[in-house]
C-alpha cells in the first residue's frame, strides 16, 4: 500500500536496535511501504550482518543507504514533526512520565497538515524502550493497545502496525481543513531550552539536582501547546536579550 505523498519524506529511526533480525525485518517494512530514509542511533548489533541481508531481502537498500547516528538528537535534527513509540515508560511516576496517546489519535493527527516536509516515526530498544528524556524529543509520543499486563511488541511488529495505520489514514482523500504545519522542530526546542537552563541556573532559579528534570516539565508544556517557530523564536529572543543584560549588568 503506497503512503500518500503528503508526507513527502518519510523517516523511521531506530534507537539503538539490539537484533540484526528486527533491523532486516524493519528495511523489509521500508520497502513494502515505501518508506523515504531508514535511520539507526548507535545500534548494537551489526546492521549489515548475513541475518539482516536475509530478512531485508528487497529492502536492504535501506539498511545499504541508512545513516547511523551517535544521539537521537542528531537523528531528529531536521526533521518537521517526530513521533516516538513506547511499550514502556521509564519510571511510575506521573509527574515525569510523558503523555502517551493512542496510535490512532496521533496518526489522525497528522493526517490534518497539508503537508510535512519531513515526518520522523521514533522506536527505542527492544529491551527498555525510549528514555522520557528522548520521548521529549518528539511532538507526541503514542503507544499501540495491547495487552495491558503485557504492553511490549516485538520491534519490526510495532513498525509494521504503524506503518499500516499511517497508510490507511494517509490514503483518505479528503483533503477539506487541513492546516500549515508550522511546528518548531523538536531541535529547536531543545536548543531553546538547554540555553533557559544555562539561564535559569546563571540567576540562581535551577539548581544542578533539579533542573533536568524541572526544563523538562517546561519542556512538555511548550510541547504540548504546538508552538510555532515564530512563537518559539520570541521565546529565545527574550532568553538572548535577559542573557545579554546579564552579562552586562556590571559594566555601567
Amino acid at each position: 500500500m503506497k503512503l500518500e505523498k503528503r508526507f513527502l519524506n518519510l523517516i523511521i529511526i531506530l534507537v539503538e536496535p539490539q537484533g540484526p533480525i528486527n533491523i532486516g525485518s524493519v528495511a523489509r517494512l521500508c520497502a513494502n511501504f515505501m518508506v523515504d530514509e531508514l535511520r539507526i542511533v548507535s545500534p548494537r548489533c551489526d546492521i549489515h550482518s548475513l541475518e539482516a541481508q536475509k530478512m531485508a531481502l528487497k529492502g536492504m537498500q535501506y539498511i545499504n543507504n541508512c545513516n547511523v547516528y551517535e544521539t537521537l538528537f542528531d537523528a531528529v535534527g531536521d526533521c518537521d514533526l517526530v513521533l516516538a513509540g513506547s511499550g514502556k515508560l521509564e519510571s511510575n511516576n506521573a509527574s515525569n512520565e510523558p503523555i502517551q496517546e493512542s496510535l490512532e489519535s496521533a496518526t489522525r493527527w497528522i493526517c490534518n497538515f497539508q503537508t510535512i516536509n519531513k515526518l520522523a516515526f521514533v522506536f527505542g530498544r527492544e529491551d527498555r524502550g525510549l528514555t522520557n528524556q528522548e520521548m521529549l524529543l518528539s511532538h507526541k509520543t503514542f503507544k499501540i493497545g495491547t495487552n495491558k499486563n503485557y504492553p511490549s511488541l516485538n520491534l519490526s511488529h510495532a513498525v509494521s502496525i504503524v506503518l499500516y495505520e499511517l497508510s490507511r489514514l494517509s490514503n483518505n482523500k479528503n483533503t477539506k481543513n487541513l492546516v500549515e504545519c508550522d511546528l518548531s522542530s523538536t531541535a529547536e526546542i531543545e536548543i531553546c531550552f538547554s540555553e533557559m537552563e544555562r539561564m535559569l541556573r546563571k540567576i540562581g532559579y535551577l539548581l544542578s539536582h533539579t533542573s533536568a528534570a524541572r526544563i523538562s516539565k517546561f519542556k512538555k508544556y511548550i510541547i504540548r501547546a504546538k508552538t510555532s517557530k515564530n512563537e518559539l523564536n520570541m521565546i529565545r529572543g527574550i532568553i538572548h536579550q535577559i542573557n545579554w543584560a546579564l552579562n552586562n549588568l556590571n559594566k555601567n
